[in-house]
C-alpha cells in the first residue's frame, strides 16, 4: 500500500508540474502582443491581446466591441467600465521614469490603460489596477491619470488592433493605438536631462563610478545644457582625478568658468592645450564656430598651427577660423595651403569648395 501512495503522489506531481508549462492559446482568437521602445532613455513597454475585425467594418465602435463611454457590463463589479483598449486580460503601459501624457504629469511605473470611446472625444485613462480582467473590475478610484484626446480617421483598416510610436524626437513620441479606421493618438513626453542625470548618478554609484569615461559623461551633460553646475563640477573633478586627458580637462575648464572660477579654468584649458592632440584642438574649434564663438575658434586654430605647422589639418582649421570672423583673404591664402597637402579625393573636393565659396566672399562654415 505504501508503495502505491508513493506512485500516486508522484504521478500527481508529475501532472501538475507538466501542467505549469502548458501554455493556452488567447480566448477568442486573440494574439497576444508586447511593443517595447525607449523616448529618451526611458522604456515605454505596451502588452496587450489584438482582436481582429474579422469582416466587422463599421461596426466595432458604438456597439457592443467597443461601447460609448462608461457601461455596466453585467458582469464584476464595475457598474460604469469603459472599453479595455484590447482583449482579455488588462492592456498595460509601463513606463521606467516619470512622464507627461498629454502635458500631464505621470509617475514611473505599470498601469492598466483603459479608453472611454466618444465619437468626437475620448477619455484615455490610465488606472492603478493593471492585474484584472477587462475592465469588468474597473474603478475610477484606482485612477492614476485621466486625459482627453480626439479619434483620428485612417485611410486604412488596421485588421488587428496594435499601438504605434509616431513623430518620435529625443524626448517624445505620440503613442497611437489603432484599430479598423480609427486611431487615438496620445503624446508621451520625458524630461530627458532630468532623467539623464538621475540616471548617472546611480550609475556614478556603481562600477561606472571608477572610470573617467563616465564621469565626463555626466559632466559634460551638465556643462553642454548649463545646469546641475555645481553638481557637474563634481563629477568632471571625479574625472580629472582618473585621467588628466584633453577632454576631461577641457570639461572642467568649462565648468569652473561657469561657476565663477574663471582664474583656474583659465588654467585648467592652457593644461588642455598643452596636450591636445591636432585631431582633438582642430575639432574643439570646430566646435566653437558652431557655438558662434568666432574669435575664440581662431585663437585655437593658430595654436594648433603652432604646435603643428605645414599640417593639412591646421591649414583647414586656419581656413575655417578666419572665415568665421570674416577675413575672406587670409581664409584664402589658408584654403590655398591646405588644397596643396590634401591627402585623398574627398579632402581635396572639400577645400575645393571652400576655396570656391571664399572666392565669392562666402563664408565655409
Amino acid at each position: 500500500m505504501k508503495t502505491k501512495y508513493i506512485f500516486s503522489a508522484l504521478l500527481f506531481t508529475s501532472i501538475f508540474s507538466f501542467s505549469q508549462v502548458l501554455k493556452s492559446l488567447p480566448s477568442g482568437g486573440n494574439k497576444k502582443a508586447t511593443t517595447e521602445e525607449q523616448i529618451g532613455i526611458t522604456d515605454v513597454i505596451i502588452k496587450y491581446d489584438r482582436p481582429g475585425v474579422k469582416g466587422r467594418e463599421g461596426k466595432i465602435y458604438g456597439t457592443d466591441i467597443v461601447h460609448l463611454g462608461y457601461q455596466d457590463l453585467g458582469f464584476g463589479t464595475s457598474k460604469a467600465a469603459p472599453w479595455r483598449a484590447g482583449a482579455n486580460e488588462n492592456t498595460t503601459i509601463e513606463f521606467s521614469t516619470n512622464v507627461k501624457i498629454e502635458g500631464k504629469e505621470l509617475a514611473a511605473g505599470k498601469y492598466g490603460f483603459f479608453v472611454a470611446y466618444d465619437p468626437t472625444e475620448c477619455t484615455l485613462i490610465f488606472s492603478k489596477n493593471s492585474t484584472s480582467w477587462g475592465s469588468y473590475f474597473y474603478d475610477d478610484k484606482e485612477d492614476a491619470l485621466r486625459v482627453k484626446v480626439k479619434p483620428v480617421a485612417l485611410d486604412k483598416s488596421v485588421e488587428r488592433l496594435k499601438f504605434e510610436f509616431l513623430d518620435q524626437t529625443d524626448n517624445s513620441a505620440v503613442i497611437a493605438l489603432q484599430w479598423e479606421k480609427l486611431s487615438f493618438p496620445f503624446k508621451v513626453e520625458v524630461d530627458l536631462i532630468k532623467t539623464r542625470l538621475e540616471n548617472f548618478r546611480l550609475a556614478l554609484r556603481n562600477k561606472d563610478g571608477f572610470t573617467w569615461e563616465a564621469s565626463e559623461q555626466a559632466a559634460s551633460l551638465c556643462l553642454q545644457n548649463n545646469t546641475n553646475l555645481e553638481e557637474g563640477l563634481e563629477w568632471s573633478n571625479n574625472a580629472v582625478s582618473f585621467e588628466k586627458n584633453f577632454t576631461t580637462l577641457r570639461t572642467n575648464a568649462g565648468l569652473l568658468e561657469k561657476t565663477g572660477k574663471k582664474q583656474k579654468a583659465d588654467s585648467t584649458m592652457k593644461a588642455a592645450y598643452a596636450i591636445g592632440s591636432i585631431s582633438e584642438l582642430h575639432q574643439y574649434g570646430r566646435m566653437l564656430v558652431s557655438q558662434k564663438k568666432s574669435k575664440e575658434a581662431l585663437e585655437v586654430f593658430q595654436l594648433n598651427a603652432k604646435k603643428n605647422p605645414k599640417q593639412f589639418t591646421t591649414y583647414a582649421g586656419l581656413t575655417r577660423g578666419y572665415s568665421a570672423i570674416g577675413d575672406y583673404k587670409k581664409a584664402l591664402v589658408n584654403a590655398k595651403a591646405a588644397l596643396a597637402l590634401a591627402p585623398d579625393d574627398l579632402n581635396k573636393k572639400s577645400v575645393q569648395s571652400m576655396i570656391e565659396k571664399l572666392e565669392k566672399g562666402q563664408d565655409v562654415n
